[in-house]
């Protein structure tokens, strides 16, 4: 498959690839996701096996501004023609506490693919749109409009326990109303929901703002209520039910 997209050739974004052209790099994840859907794309993110202290001197070396916005976890954000991108190198998890993770830098794409959150979102392409899909699932489940995570759900949602919400949230975005929920995926989130209590309040709060501004967030947030989420993240939710 290959991407037909205008953001594919802003002139930003192909002075970025140039930049970094010693070291293989791809578009990765929403872009590549909503690409892929026709869907608008606002962020940019790419992924480099370069390291990101590489990426920097790259990057400032052809006049680009690099800012080292969470170089400790390999990101750079790098300006070109007044755009944004988003560039991480390529990781592994070491090591995850259930709100962040220990990454060590990888050459493989496939071991940055494992460690993400849904098939929806492992998904890559080159400088000319074509799309790579290192765990095989991605393209079949965004074309079915099935969300459910890489491997143990309850491993994936242990290493971040965000991804609850973040699995409603996208439910709510891309996949089939009328399908029904993954059955082991929202499993693992009920068998979880005392994680959320050790995330801050800040990010709980953003993901729920992202998912209220689906085109339709009440199917979503009516599992969360039945399952107990909804009432963990705000207390006395169940005393107003939503239906």
């Amino acid at each position: 498959m290959r991407l037909q997209a205008n953001w594919l050739t802003h002139p930003g974004t192909i002075a970025v690839f140039d930049a970094l052209a010693p070291h293989n790099v791809w578009f990765v994840g929403g872009c590549v996701r909503n690409g892929i859907l026709g869907l608008p794309v606002d962020d940019i993110d790419i992924c480099t096996d370069a390291l990101p202290e590489t990426v920097m001197d790259l990057t400032r070396a052809t006049g680009l501004k690099a800012i080292p916005t969470g170089i400790d976890h390999g990101t750079v954000t790098v300006v070109a023609d007044g755009k944004p991108h988003q560039i991480t190198t390529l990781r592994r998890d070491i090591e995850t506490n259930g709100r962040h993770a220990s990454v060590l830098f990888t050459h493989h794409i496939s071991e940055d693919a494992a460690r993400r959150d849904f098939t929806i979102n492992a998904l890559y392409a080159t400088r000319n749109g074509d799309v790579l899909d290192p765990n095989g699932e991605g393209l079949l489940d965004l074309g079915n409009r099935h969300l459910r995570f890489i491997g143990d759900p309850n491993a994936r949602i242990a290493e971040d326990y965000l991804r609850i919400l973040r699995f409603f949230r996208f439910h709510a975005w891309y996949a089939d109303p009328n399908g029904g929920m993954d059955q082991d995926a929202l499993a693992a989130c009920a068998a979880n929901i005392d994680g959320l209590t050790q995330l801050s309040r800040e990010r709980v709060g953003a993901e729920i703002k992202k998912l209220l501004l689906a085109p339709n967030p009440a199917p979503a947030l009516a599992t969360m209520e039945q399952t107990g989420i909804l009432n963990v993240i705000l207390p006395g939710a169940q005393s107003h039910p939503l239906t």
